[in-house]
This record gives structure tokens, sequence and C-alpha cells, in this order.
């Protein structure tokens, strides 16, 4: 019951959602690292703030579906948001023998990884506080 709960819950499922693409950002910048000098390798992204914004946005005109056979018009759904592994077309080569240019990997690692924290952090806190709700319940009974 509490998990139907908790994953309907818009905060918690943009959470969940955003720790996933973390994790797939952190492997993929992780593999662009590792294949810095391999000749030929194409780096790889992982796209997933465009599509959290178009679905956020309320600018887009929408619709309203009255059954599960119509399609969706307008506005994206935030259930149907996820992230994407794309390989950028980079004409240049950073390195000389591949388009991984390691100080913007290791920099976007950086950032990446402070995300990841403070999603978690959020996530943690709503679990938290959700815990102490459920345990001041049980003492007074």
């Amino acid at each position: 019951m509490f998990n139907a709960i908790l994953a309907n819950d818009p905060k918690t499922m943009l959470l969940s959602k955003s720790l996933d693409t973390y994790m797939a950002r952190s492997r993929s910048i992780s593999s662009n690292i590792a294949n810095a000098t391999t000749p030929g390798y194409q780096r790889r992204e992982v796209r997933f703030e465009e599509q959290l914004g178009k679905a956020l946005s309320g600018s887009q005109l929408k619709g309203t579906r009255t059954s599960g056979k119509h399609i969706d018009l307008g506005g994206g759904s935030l259930a149907r948001v996820k992230h994407e592994i794309v390989r950028p077309h980079d004409a240049t080569l950073a390195s000389g023998v591949n388009n991984v240019d390691i100080d913007k990997e290791m920099a976007d690692l950086a950032e990446n990884q402070i995300a990841f924290k403070f999603a978690m952090k959020r996530l943690s806190a709503g679990y938290a506080k959700i815990n102490a709700a459920i345990s001041l319940k049980a003492t007074q009974r």
C-alpha cells in the first residue's frame, strides 16, 4: 500500500528518476574516462533534463485521456520521462585520438556526484519523515 502511494508521489517519482539518471550518467562518464585513449571511441552522454522540462512545463497544450486507448495530447507525463544515452556528433578530436576531453569528463563527474548526493539526501529526508510519522503513531497506541 505504501509503495503504491509513494510511487505515485510526484516528488518521490522525480527524485527516483533523477537518481537513475545520475547513476547512468556516472557509468557513461566513467566509460568515457576509461576510453580516453582508445582510438575512434565515441563519447556518450546521458540526456534527461530536456524531457523533464517538457513534462513539468505547464505552457504546452494538454489534453485529458478519458480512455486507456487514447493517446496523450501535449505535455509529457512525469511517469514516462526517462533518460537516454546518446553519442553526440562531435567532429573535433579533443584528445587527438577520439572526442573525449578528459578535463570536461572529470568536471562532469564531479557535478554529477554533487547532484546525486543532493537528490539522495532529499529522498532520504522524505522517507525519514514518513518513518517518524509511523513511529509516532505506533508509540501512541
